[in-house]
C-alpha cells in the first residue's frame, strides 16, 4: 500500500518515493533473511519465538519496509512473517512488504512456471494475494538468455505485475554486470544490490549510473558486508558470506580503529555510508532480535562527524579486491548468492 505524501517530515525516517512504483518507503528497510534461520549465511540460528518478537518490534516501529524471500530459511522467513501479520490483524496501514521469486533449490528450475509457483508459495505463507514489490531473486543461478526468453522468468514477472499479483517488480542479486543486463531489459522498476556498496567495496557504482538512466530505483542490501563491519572479524570472521581475505581483514580493523577514535560505532558508519547516498532509496539491514531492531534504528540516527567520511573513503579496498573486481575486469560470476 502506498503512503500519503503528507507523512510527518519530522519522523525519525521521513518516507520517500520508491522510484516509479507509487510506494513511499523509509530509507531503512529490515531484511528478513536471518528471521528464517540461515546459520550457513549468518553463523547463528534464530528460534521461532525470537523471530516472532523481532517481527512485533518491526511492525510497531518507525520503519515501514520489510524485505524477505521465498527461499530464506527454506520458507521459514515467510512463514514467520505471515504468522506475525495474522497476529497483528494484517499488514499495518502503509507498511511495505517485499518478497522474491526463487528457483526450485532441489531441481534448479527457474522457468516462468517456477516463478508462478514461487509466488503461490509466498502468497500462502504470508497470507497475501498481492505483493507491493516482488523481486526476481538471484538470477545469476540461471541462464540469462533463458530467463529473458519466451516463457522465461522475466516474462512471468511482468505478467504477475500486469495481473495485479505484484504491484511493482524488481531484480535482486549479486554480480553487478548481470544486474545491469536485467535493468537494461526495461522490465524492472527496482534493483536490489547486495554487498557491492559498502565501506569496503564500490562495485555497484556503475549499476547506480545505469539504474538512474533507466528510471529504476535502487535498494542496497548488506551494508555490514555479512556482519564483519558490524561485529568485527573477531566475532564475524566471514566477509560477504565467504572466507575473509587478509587485506580485507586489515581494512576492517583500520576502519574500526578510525571509528573508535571518532567515538562512533563502526556499524553506524557502515550503515550510514549507504543511507547518506542519494542514489539509494533504501538500505536493507538484516535483524534477528528485538534489540537489534532498536539498535539498528539508533545506528541510523547516530551523529557522525563530517570529517570521518573522507578518512573512511581512503580505506576502501582497491578495485581489484572488490567482489566484482574493477570495471574493466568485472565478470558476472555465477553462483554468488545472498
Amino acid at each position: 500500500m502506498a503512503h500519503s505524501a503528507t507523512d510527518d517530515p519530522s519522523a525519525p525516517f521521513p518516507r520517500r518515493p520508491l522510484g516509479r512504483t507509487g510506494l513511499d518507503v523509509t530509507p531503512l528497510c529490515f531484511g528478513g533473511g536471518p528471521l528464517g534461520g540461515m546459520p550457513q549465511n549468518f553463523g547463528y540460528q534464530v528460534p521461532p519465538e525470537r523471530a516472532a518478537a523481532t517481527l512485533r518490534e518491526i511492525l510497531a516501529g518507525p520503519v515501514n519496509f520489510l524485505d524477505t524471500s521465498n527461499n530464506y530459511g527454506e520458507g521459514r522467513s515467510e512463514q514467520r512473517i505471515g504468522a506475525a501479520l495474522r497476529e497483528a490483524g494484517g499488514v499495518p496501514d502503509g507498511f511495505v512488504l517485499a518478497t522474491k521469486a526463487d528457483r526450485d533449490e532441489r531441481t534448479g528450475d527457474f522457468s516462468g512456471e517456477r516463478v508462478r509457483r514461487s509466488a503461490e508459495e509466498s502468497a500462502q505463507r504470508l497470507g497475501l494475494d498481492h505483493f507491493p514489490l516482488y523481486h526476481l531473486h538471484d538470477p545469476e543461478n540461471a541462464d540469462f538468455a533463458e530467463t529473458v526468453g519466451p516463457g522465461g522468468a522475466v516474462e512471468a514477472m511482468v505478467a504477475l505485475r500486469e495481473e495485479g499479483v505484484a504491484g511493482s517488480i524488481g531484480v535482486a542479486g549479486g554480480p553487478v554486470d548481470l544486474m545491469i543486463r536485467y535493468i537494461e531489459t526495461g522490465a524492472f522498476d527496482v534493483v536490489l544490490t547486495h554487498n557491492r556498496y559498502t565501506l569496503l567495496d564500490r562495485s555497484a557504482e556503475r549499476l547506480f549510473e545505469v539504474a538512474a538512466a533507466h528510471g529504476v530505483a535502487v535498494l542496497n542490501a548488506a551494508p555490514f558486508a555479512g556482519g564483519i563491519l558490524a561485529k568485527g572479524p573477531g566475532q564475524q570472521p566471514r566477509y560477504a558470506y565467504r572466507e575473509t581475505p587478509a587485506p580485507v581483514r586489515e581494512r576492517v580493523l583500520r576502519i574500526a580503529e578510525l571509528c573508535r577514535e571518532a567515538g562512533v560505532p563502526t556499524a553506524a558508519a557502515a550503515l550510514q555510508f549507504s543511507l547518506r547516498d542519494p542514489r539509494i532509496t533504501a538500505t536493507v539491514a538484516g535483524v534477528s532480535t528485538p534489540e537489534r531492531v532498536r539498535q539498528t534504528v539508533e545506528l541510523a540516527l547516530t551523529d557522525i562527524p563530517d570529517g570521518l567520511w573522507a578518512e573512511l573513503d581512503a580505506l576502501a579496498l582497491p578495485p581489484e579486491l572488490w567482489l566484482d573486481g574493477a570495471p574493466e575486469t568485472a565478470t558476472a560470476a555465477k553462483g554468488t548468492t545472498r
